[in-house]
């Protein structure tokens, strides 16, 4: 079962690091289905061919912080941003997800071990089995903890800090680099570990069609801008781990504009 999960693994992380042109009108689909979820229309979408492209187009959009003082205020003005209602919509599609997982979930709930109540440690996959780590837990470590630290950490981050030279970010998503929890996800189900409604499943689709065609996407009131996939990816590993984590070489990403940011280790 592991070594299944492996290759399911391996196929996402392929298609987070794909290099081929985007698949506009899947993308398009979907991120129209993932708008309608948070009640709003079809937007119009914007093309671009790397994040520097997409920054003139999203001057005064939400960052993060703004989203979440906008939570914390007790009675907040105007309408929610597309931004916020899209990250509830996926946030609570992760939660009805896991609760479809036929064992206890660790996205939801950290597995201890039964004599220390400490969390179980993170070992070579074989090793963990053999040492009496669920394999539930070694599940998500391996798949979802692993990709997120290949994509997010060894990625994504260094790539936003690059483009925050000229000050914050706004919120966006990651496309093709959101395969830690589709892949997650997926593996549960295809293992037969997970069962999930047709309604969740559809939304779920959704997110991993859009994952397999195009790159990052900063999501407006009428306009949603796009970013094509990279054209050059170069990834090495991380020494020290146990689930084969990747990142970023120094020089390794270039865009179809040539838009090559210098990453900080």
């Amino acid at each position: 079962m592991w070594q299944q999960a492996i290759r399911i693994r391996q196929e996402w992380l392929d298609h987070a690091l794909s290099t081929q042109p985007a698949d506009r009108s899947t993308a398009e689909r979907c991120l129209t289905a993932i708008y309608a979820r948070a009640s709003r229309p079809r937007p119009r979408f914007e093309w671009v061919d790397s994040p520097d492209k997409a920054r003139p187009l999203i001057t005064d959009w939400p960052t993060l912080d703004q989203l979440y003082e906008r939570i914390r205020a007790p009675r907040p003005r105007g309408t929610p941003p597309p931004a916020s209602d899209i990250a509830m919509i996926a946030s609570q599609l992760r939660g009805t997800l896991s609760a479809g997982v036929t064992h206890t979930d660790p996205e939801l709930s950290p597995v201890r071990t039964s004599k220390t109540k400490e969390p179980w440690p993170e070992l070579a996959p074989l090793r963990a089995l053999d040492s009496g780590v669920p394999l539930a837990v070694v599940l998500h470590q391996g798949v979802r903890t692993a990709l997120h630290r290949s994509l997010a950490h060894g990625y994504c981050l260094p790539v936003r800090a690059a483009l925050a030279g000229d000050g914050p970010v706004p919120v966006c998503w990651y496309g093709q680099q959101e395969a830690s929890w589709i892949a997650y996800y997926d593996v549960l189900h295809r293992l037969g570990l997970a069962r999930y409604g047709p309604d969740e499943a559809e939304h779920l689709d959704a997110w991993a069609d859009l994952a397999r065609s195009c790159g990052w996407w900063w999501p407006g009131e009428d306009v949603c801008v796009v970013v094509d996939r990279p054209q050059v990816i170069r990834t090495e590993p991380v020494s020290g781990t146990v689930h084969d984590q990747i990142r970023l070489q120094p020089r390794g990403l270039r865009y179809r504009d040539g838009w090559q940011p210098l990453l900080n280790r």
